[in-house]
């Protein structure tokens, strides 16, 4: 934003207050109309959606919007744009929103496959404008509750991550506690009791207009091939808002497991609870499905849900070894949806040059390796390594296209004219004759590192050193 959005700033008054510092029982808010100490009353404090409109905090959700880019919403604005419609109308709308008469437009609907291929998610798209909002929403509560969320809770919060929660999951496993009650909610981002969660928020907030202005985040119509549909319950990903309000409601179920003195860790919607036996994991299950249902209005998937070895389970992508010390591993399913992925890669490759499919590979490669970087069992990679020098391979074979080709360049690579003619003069496919010795041969590891091609167990290697 800059300088130049001078109008991004509300005319405040007095002091403001340190939100989060204190402790639960404060619950982090201000007092509208605070007593001096003469007794009589002071300048008023802001209260939260001041905090959140004020100008310094405006150009913060800003900076953080602009650098998450992002499809833009219903009204086509795009992150570009955002400036210079502050600059026009935001004395406005800051007035509406303080006036309580701001409605936000509804978000555009998008669906994407889902990581197993199994049907797809919904998303939804708020517009950039309302994205900036909530954002200085969310940088204003996000304080007051961090201080009280379960340690245990990983999921979208400062500071945390997935390998955090891995790694704790592991350590639960070493402790004894080898049986996991693997709790899958049944389309949660979708299913949120809107009721139920401002019920949770009141609790802490007691700005009436933050709270309606969060209502009507959470009740925006979803547009769909030009027609608004409206909504009574979820919380569509999405928005900057969803996440810290999905750890909002399920901080219910936190605080639960740990008065229990559960073993648990969570990651947004995905929970494991570790237990010694599988008749207890059965128990805690059943209280569970209870509490969700009664208490918070959520639905356990019990197709999906289970009570199992941990090894026969998956985490975050991860499973662990069905060994006394416990060891992490890369989930075959990741496996799979890897390979899915890298195919698709290749398909795209055929008819560009081998360097230029590397080029493709090597960000899914690395990425991959680095989100899987706390594996301890290296055969993983060595067989992605073998499988992924096997499909280059084929695309070379592919390409060679008739049998005089294929005996030509086998020569050339040094392979004789007989041994050339067992591998290319046959009625074998590309996969089988790619696999060969003489391809192996011909087409070995070191000339496809030297056409970039990157390895899974080296960049593994070189990623477990530096951690």
């Amino acid at each position: 934003m800059g300088e130049r959005e001078a109008d991004i700033r509300p005319e405040m008054a007095g002091r403001s207050p340190k939100i989060g510092s204190g402790t639960a029982e404060n619950k982090g808010v201000a007092r509208q109309a605070p007593t001096a100490r003469n007794g009589t009353a002071g300048d008023e404090l802001p209260c939260l959606l001041e905090l959140a409109l004020r100008r310094e905090n405006m150009l913060a959700a800003y900076k953080r919007v602009v650098k998450n880019g992002g499809a833009p919403g219903v009204d086509g604005m795009t992150v570009e744009e955002l400036k210079p419609y502050c600059q026009l109308h935001w004395a406005r709308i800051r007035q509406e929103i303080l006036s309580g008469t701001y409605l936000p437009k509804p978000v555009r609907k998008v669906e994407i496959p889902k990581p197993d291929g199994k049907g797809t998610r919904m998303l939804g798209i708020p517009c950039v404008f309302d994205r900036m909002i909530q954002q200085a929403i969310h940088q204003v509560l996000s304080p007051m509750y961090e201080v009280t969320f379960s340690d245990s809770s990983y999921g979208f919060r400062p500071g945390r991550s997935a390998h955090q929660a891995v790694a704790q999951s592991r350590d639960h496993i070493r402790s004894g506690y080898d049986w996991v009650v693997d709790v899958d909610l049944e389309k949660f981002f979708d299913r949120v009791n809107h009721d139920v969660l401002m019920a949770l928020l009141a609790r802490r907030v007691e700005d009436r207009r933050l709270l309606l202005l969060i209502r009507r985040y959470l009740q925006a119509g979803i547009m769909e091939g030009g027609v608004v549909s409206p909504r009574v319950e979820g919380t569509p990903q999405g928005g900057p808002l969803s996440p810290l309000l999905s750890n909002i409601l399920l901080d219910e179920l936190d605080k639960l497991l740990e008065a229990r003195g559960h073993h648990f860790c969570r990651y947004a919607d995905d929970c494991n609870v570790y237990v010694k036996s599988k008749a207890a994991g059965e128990r805690v299950l059943a209280s569970l499905e209870r509490f969700l249902q009664k208490r918070l209005r959520l639905r356990i998937n019990r197709d999906k849900s289970a009570v199992d070895r941990p090894w026969k389970r998956k985490f975050l992508g991860y499973t662990v070894t069905a060994t006394r010390k416990s060891r992490l591993k890369v989930a075959p399913e990741s496996v799979k949806r890897l390979k899915t992925k890298l195919r698709q890669l290749f398909r795209t490759g055929r008819g560009q040059s081998l360097k230029k499919v590397f080029t493709l590979l090597r960000p899914v490669i690395q990425g991959w390796t680095a989100y899987f970087r706390m594996s301890e069992v290296k055969e993983t990679f060595q067989l992605l390594d073998k499988w992924l020098r096997h499909r280059a391979r084929v695309l070379l074979w592919r390409r060679w296209k008739r049998t005089k080709t294929r005996l030509k360049e086998l020569c050339r690579r040094g392979i004789t004219m007989d041994e050339a003619r067992l591998c290319a003069c046959n009625r074998l496919g590309p996969w089988r004759n790619s696999g060969s010795k003489q391809m192996n041969l011909a087409v070995p590891t070191r000339w496809l590192q030297s056409q970039g091609l990157v390895s899974f167990l080296e960049t593994h290697a070189k990623l477990a050193l530096s951690q």
